[in-house]
C-alpha cells in the first residue's frame, strides 16, 4: 500500500512539474520569467552597485569626455575594446542627466537587448520556448554582472547570429563580425561559419563578403574619425597582462595558495584586476597568447573536416564548433573575467532550440552543466570575491570547479566534433 502512495506522489509530482514548465514556456509565462529575471538581476545589480557598474561608470566617464571635450577611445587614444565598442558606450550617454541617467539608460538598452534574444529564441522551432527559458534561467544563475559590462551587449548577438546561421548565413555573418568589432567574442561564430561552408563560391558570398562589409564600415568610420593605426590597437593592448586571479589556467595557482604561501594575487592598478603574481603566472600567460589562436584555428579545422565528411548533420556540426570555439575563448584566456561565461550560454540556448531529435540529449548535460557554472561564477564575483582573493578554502574550490566544469565542457564539444569527423554519429 505505501508502495502505491509513493507512486501515485511521484505521478502527481511529475504531472504538477510537467503543468508549470509548460505554463511557463507559454507567451505569458515568458514575460513574467523574464520580469521576474530582470527585477532579480536589476535589483543584484544596484545592491552590489560597486562591483557590477565599476565599468559602467568607465563608459560613462569615455562618453561623457567624447561628447564635451572631442577627446575619443580609438579615435584619439589606444582602447583596449574594438572600435565598434564606442556605439553602446556612447548611446547611453545622449540621455540628458549624469551618471544615474547613463546607468539607467544602459541597463535598459542591454535588458532590450536580451528582450530581442528571448523573442528570437522563443519564435525558433517547437523547442524555442523550452530554450529561451533555459536562457532566462541562465541569466538569473550568472547574476547581474552582465548588466554591467559590454559581455552583457554581445551575448544577445551571439545567439541572434546563432540561430540565423543555418537559414540565412550572411545575416549571422553580419551580426557576429559587428559583435566583434564590439568585443571579441562573437567572432566564434564566424570562424564556425566559415569551417561549415560547403564551397569557396558559399564562403566567398555568405561569410567573407558580408563580414568584409561590415569591417569596412567599422573600419572606414574610425579612420575618418582620425583613429589611425589605432583602429587596432585593441589587439596589442592585452599582451602585457599576466593572469588574472579567477582565470581558468590561473586554477593551479589558486588551488596552490592552500598549502604554499609564497603564491600571492596582486592588484594591478593599471588595469584595476587582479592578478597572480611571479615569473611562473607571466610564463603561463605569455603562452596563452599562442595557445588560444592555435586552439580556435585547430577547432575551426575540425569542424571544416566534420561538415565535409557528414554534410548531413552541418547545423549540429557549426553550433558544436560555435560552442568550442567559444569555450576555447575562455579556456585559453589568461583574462578570465567572470563575465566572459555570459559568452558560453548563447551556443547552448541555440542549440536548445535549434538541434534535431538525434541530438538534443547531446545538449542536455551541457544545458545542465551551464547552469551550474553560471551559479558558481555568481557565487564567485560578485557575491564572495573577497573571499576568494583572501584565499577561503571554500571560494578557491568554488572557483576551481567552475574552472573544471567549463574545461570539461570544452572537451564534450570537442569530442563530439571528433565522432563526427570519424563518422562515429
Amino acid at each position: 500500500m505505501c508502495h502505491v502512495h509513493e507512486t501515485n506522489a511521484i505521478a502527481k509530482a511529475r504531472s504538477i512539474g510537467t503543468t508549470v514548465l509548460a505554463a511557463a514556456q507559454s507567451t505569458w509565462g515568458l514575460v513574467i520569467v523574464f520580469a521576474a529575471m530582470t527585477a532579480s538581476v536589476v535589483t543584484g545589480a544596484i545592491v552590489r552597485s560597486g562591483e557590477i557598474y565599476g565599468d559602467v561608470s568607465l563608459y560613462h566617464w569615455w562618453a561623457e569626455r567624447g561628447l564635451t571635450s572631442g577627446w575619443w577611445p580609438v579615435l584619439d587614444e589606444a582602447w583596449v575594446y574594438p572600435a565598434a565598442a564606442l556605439v553602446p558606450v556612447t548611446l547611453p550617454a545622449l540621455t540628458p542627466g549624469g551618471w544615474t541617467a547613463y546607468a539607467t539608460a544602459w541597463s535598459i538598452m542591454v535588458v532590450a537587448l536580451h528582450a530581442v534574444a528571448v523573442w528570437r529564441l522563443a519564435r525558433t522551432g517547437p523547442r524555442g520556448r523550452q530554450a529561451a527559458l533555459w536562457w532566462l534561467v541562465f541569466l538569473a544563475a550568472l547574476g547581474p554582472i552582465w548588466l554591467g559590462r559590454l559581455d552583457g551587449v554581445v551575448a544577445p548577438l551571439i545567439v541572434i547570429a546563432l540561430l540565423e546561421a543555418h537559414r540565412r548565413p550572411a545575416v549571422a555573418a553580419a551580426v557576429a563580425t559587428l559583435g566583434a568589432w564590439i568585443k571579441i567574442a562573437p567572432g566564434a561564430v564566424v570562424v564556425a561559419l566559415a569551417a561549415t561552408r560547403c564551397s569557396v563560391r558559399d564562403l566567398l558570398r555568405h561569410v567573407i563578403a558580408p563580414g568584409a562589409a561590415v569591417s569596412v564600415v567599422v573600419v572606414g568610420l574610425a579612420l575618418l574619425g582620425g583613429a589611425g593605426e589605432r583602429a587596432w590597437s585593441v589587439f596589442g593592448e592585452q599582451s602585457d597582462r599576466t593572469l588574472q586571479a579567477e582565470s581558468v589556467a590561473a586554477t593551479w595557482f589558486s588551488v596552490a595558495r592552500l598549502w604554499d604561501p609564497s603564491v600571492s594575487i596582486e592588484y594591478n592598478r593599471v588595469i584595476y584586476t587582479f592578478e597572480v603574481a611571479g615569473p611562473a603566472a607571466r610564463a603561463v600567460a605569455d603562452a596563452l597568447n599562442y595557445l588560444l589562436p592555435i586552439a580556435v584555428v585547430a577547432i575551426g579545422a575540425l569542424a571544416w573536416f566534420a561538415a565535409r565528411r557528414r554534410p548531413e548533420h552541418a547545423r549540429e556540426v557549426l553550433l558544436l564548433s560555435a560552442a568550442a570555439t567559444l569555450f576555447a575563448l575562455v579556456v585559453f584566456n589568461k583574462v578570465g573575467s567572470p563575465q566572459f561565461i555570459a559568452w558560453l550560454g548563447p551556443a547552448v540556448a541555440a542549440a536548445l532550440a535549434l538541434a534535431t531529435p538525434s541530438w538534443r540529449r547531446v545538449w542536455v548535460a551541457p544545458a545542465a552543466a551551464m547552469l551550474g557554472v553560471g551559479l558558481l561564477t555568481q557565487i564567485l564575483y560578485p557575491l564572495d570575491y573577497g573571499w576568494f582573493l583572501a584565499g577561503a578554502p571554500a571560494m578557491i574550490v568554488v572557483a576551481a570547479v567552475r574552472n573544471l566544469a567549463v574545461v570539461v565542457l570544452l572537451g564534450g564539444a570537442v569530442w563530439q566534433l571528433g565522432r563526427v569527423a570519424l563518422g562515429k554519429r
